[in-house]
């Protein structure tokens, strides 16, 4: 059974990334056959800097490797070294219907959000199903905000199997419900659109900054907060400490008698403490990097053995030969 992840390099990972999608995909190398892939092409709808997109893609391959992705046991490459991607996009995007692609959310949201409707924006489910069936994948670990994108995955792929007949693998969504919305510092989904992220790695005083600066509300120290399980650095602490200090945590809020600032401070420590031997050994491999590249080189060459004969296959089907 085969699970592929992917995540586009149009900034700085950040914990939303590694709870929701890194890590459950990482913890996924110890049954094998697992596909990782840096979305490069994806990044070309919000980032028009070239300099900015080359030291993005280095950078995830050092977070990705530093955060325990194995080579040896995983395949890892850059979406661009495998160009059948985008033949496979134009294949399935001819059949995919407008109206599925405008009932999108992340196109909506994003938009909303302001940034500049564009076709790649508007194609990006096309292109991430180009990603998931160009390699057989049986299945894909997502956040909520991703179910959609991977439900029109399913129908891009029954519609061509319909059409052309039995074709692509129906792959199926693997939602972490504990961790499917990690929430940012003001409430919203974490997301780099939204400037609300605590970066994996990054300078200790400024991420501390950060997490200090999230807003609370007037309440005293000694006010109970019968509402602590929405609290956000409260539910940020269920994810970066042992379950019951962070059971602890949110009693002694609900209480009463624990103040924002201590909790807080308590929040960063237990961040920074979760990702000290990923810091280490990310800051080992940034002095390797042809090691790096040839991680990248060698993963493409594997991704790219199946995706031929995944892209003949298609081609044979729909009459492209």
């Amino acid at each position: 059974m085969r699970t592929l992840t992917g995540i586009t390099p149009s900034g700085t990972l950040h914990i939303g990334n590694y709870f929701g999608a890194m890590r459950p995909a990482i913890e996924a190398q110890v049954k094998g056959d697992c596909f990782y892939f840096i979305a490069d092409y994806h990044s070309m709808t919000s980032l028009f800097d070239p300099v900015e997109r080359r030291k993005n893609t280095y950078g995830i391959a050092l977070d990705w490797l530093a955060c325990g992705l194995d080579p040896k046991k995983s395949v890892f490459w850059k979406q661009s070294d495998v160009p059948e991607v985008c033949e496979l996009t134009w294949l399935i995007g001819s059949l995919t219907p407008m109206g599925l692609l405008e009932r999108a959310h992340g196109y909506k949201d994003k938009t909303a959000k302001g940034l500049s409707p564009n076709f790649g924006l508007f194609s990006y489910p096309i292109l991430m199903a180009a990603d998931i069936l160009l390699y057989d994948t049986h299945v894909v670990p997502v956040g909520q905000d991703q179910k959609q994108h991977l439900e029109m995955t399913r129908d891009i792929a029954i519609k061509f199997n319909q059409t052309y007949g039995d074709t692509f693998i129906v792959p199926e969504p693997r939602i972490r419900e504990d961790v499917a919305v990690v929430p940012g510092l003001d409430g919203q989904k974490m997301s780099k659109s939204y400037g609300n992220t605590i970066d994996i790695f990054g300078d200790e005083k400024a991420l501390k900054k950060r997490i200090m600066g999230i807003v609370m509300d007037s309440r005293l120290p000694a006010d109970p907060k019968p509402d602590a399980d929405k609290n956000i650095a409260i539910q940020l602490l269920k994810l970066l400490a042992p379950k019951e200090v962070a059971v602890d945590f949110e009693n002694r809020l609900r209480e009463g008698g624990l103040g924002y600032g201590d909790l807080k401070k308590a929040l960063f420590e237990y961040y920074w403490t979760t990702f000290a031997d990923a810091r280490t050994k990310r800051t080992e491999l940034a002095a390797q990097p042809d090691y790096v590249e040839a991680v990248l080189k060698e993963g493409a060459v594997k991704a790219r053995d199946v995706a031929s004969d995944v892209i003949k296959r298609a081609r044979k089907a729909c009459g492209i030969v």
